[in-house]
């Protein structure tokens, strides 16, 4: 087998139609130093055995996280999927229609979309929710889009403890719609700055809890404030796992919700796919974007499942449409699904505790190291600590240990001024082991 099956009897003739004696005449207009060969260190081509080997070599390169003591959090997280989730999600019945069209052969995929947002909803405490969307970051640039065509406002407040992805793809694509975004400074407790910033011509308020610091803070206040100025509040998690655990953004009084779901089904993969959460309360449901998966009968009385609304830019005018996405994370959602039907409440719950109890462990652990300091004040299994030395280097001194201590925030946010941050996570696949290697080598490099 080749990277191109086509023989050069099938390229002559294609190169016939077209009206010219080679492929290289295709790229006439480039120029003619870029299109020289020696550029490139490929093969023409290479046998899938070859091609096997080679890729399985370069992956070999990378360290999985499963490899040993794994630290990074910062809107990633790694937890144990079991393996339950890999085989029902292929089996037959999900196996239809990836965009269900057509309901009356799409009706596996739309029921798991229905259970999904059934799921959703009940996890964020909000009355609705969508069928999904990209990812967390791009769900909640969605979710300020969505508050200035309910608000008709055009300013957005957006939390100094917002992770900086998600505040720079909002801002992106916010200002693309001409809405002004007001990002506050960012810092440890970043939401106490956050009421005194809304103003009357406030469309929304953007706040994280757990924050990207791993603060978990109480937004009550927060939604009053915004309430009474007219605007919407929009409430980001990026740890699914803690809404086991945490006061659910409804609660608080939350209008819209966006999350990342990847902690629940999803490996951690390279940076995705992944799968973003929207809710909100159903007075706003028709300026919710992306698909909704709605229950009813057919024409026998039997229960079925539809697309009730879709208003996308594929079906309705382009100046009417309250997403621009092109579909929903189908796959990932499923799994999402499956695994939070396997835990149930009470496994959530659970999960979360355990979840919490690992943190508490490694902020102790590390707090006794000299020259560590733990800065998050209440977390709910991450928080930041400050290293001597600067937390980039840290990390590139542990790996020699084998331990991915963490993530430094300079990664995510270089201009804050924050070097010697860094941003730990333990899960329910933290062992103690890891606990105390990680100390141990901190500790090492402190003295």
């Amino acid at each position: 087998m080749r990277y191109l099956p086509l023989t050069q009897a099938d390229r002559a003739q294609m190169l016939g139609v077209i009206g010219v004696s080679s492929v290289d005449d295709l790229f006439a207009d480039v120029p003619a130093a870029a299109r020289k060969a020696e550029l490139f260190d490929l093969p023409r081509h290479a046998g899938e055995m070859e091609v096997e080997r080679h890729l399985n070599s370069l992956a070999a390169k990378n360290r999985p996280a499963g490899a040993g003591p794994f630290f990074c959090g910062a809107g990633a997280y790694k937890h144990h999927i079991p393996s339950t989730v890999d085989h029902i999600i292929q089996r037959s019945e999900f196996l239809t229609s990836y965009t269900p069209y057509q309901p009356e052969i799409a009706q596996g995929t739309l029921q798991v979309l229905f259970e999904f947002q059934t799921q959703v909803a009940a996890l964020t405490g909000l009355e609705v929710a969508n069928a999904s969307m990209y990812d967390g970051s791009t769900a909640c640039a969605e979710a300020v889009l969505m508050a200035k065509r309910v608000t008709r406002k055009n300013r957005a407040v957006v939390s100094g403890g917002l992770h900086p992805h998600y505040a720079a793809v909002t801002q992106t694509i916010a200002h693309a719609e001409g809405m002004d975004i007001a990002r506050l400074d960012v810092a440890i407790d970043a939401e106490a700055a956050v009421v005194d910033a809304i103003t009357p011509d406030t469309a929304c308020v953007v706040v994280q809890t757990p924050n990207v610091f791993g603060v978990v803070t109480d937004v009550t206040k927060i939604a009053e404030a915004a309430h009474a100025a007219g605007a919407l509040l929009i409430v980001v998690t990026t740890e699914a796992v803690s809404y086991g655990l945490l006061k659910s953004p409804g609660e608080m009084g939350a209008d819209i919700a966006v999350a990342e779901g990847q902690s629940i089904g999803v490996p951690l993969g390279f940076g995705g796919p992944y799968v973003g959460l929207f809710a909100c309360r159903e007075k706003f449901v028709r300026q919710m974007p992306g698909r909704l998966c709605g229950e009813t009968v057919d024409a026998e009385g039997r229960r079925g499942f539809v697309l009730t609304l879709s208003t996308r830019e594929q079906h309705i005018r382009r100046e009417k449409a309250t997403s621009n996405i092109c579909t929903n994370s189908g796959l990932c959602a499923l799994a999402f699904s499956i695994h939070m039907t396997l835990l149930g409440e009470r496994g959530l719950r659970d999960l979360a505790a355990v979840n919490h109890a690992k943190a508490r462990q490694l902020r102790d652990a590390l707090a006794a190291v000299p020259g560590v300091e733990v800065l998050s004040p209440r977390f709910f299994n991450e928080f930041a600590i400050r290293v001597p030395g600067g937390a980039a280097s840290c990390v590139e001194a542990l790996l020699a240990d084998g331990i991915v201590a963490g993530v430094p925030f300079s990664r995510l946010d270089p201009k804050a001024g924050l070097d010697d941050v860094l941003l730990v996570a333990a899960t329910e696949t933290t062992t103690a082991e890891d606990i105390a290697a990680f100390a141990k080598a901190l500790q090492g490099r402190t003295l």
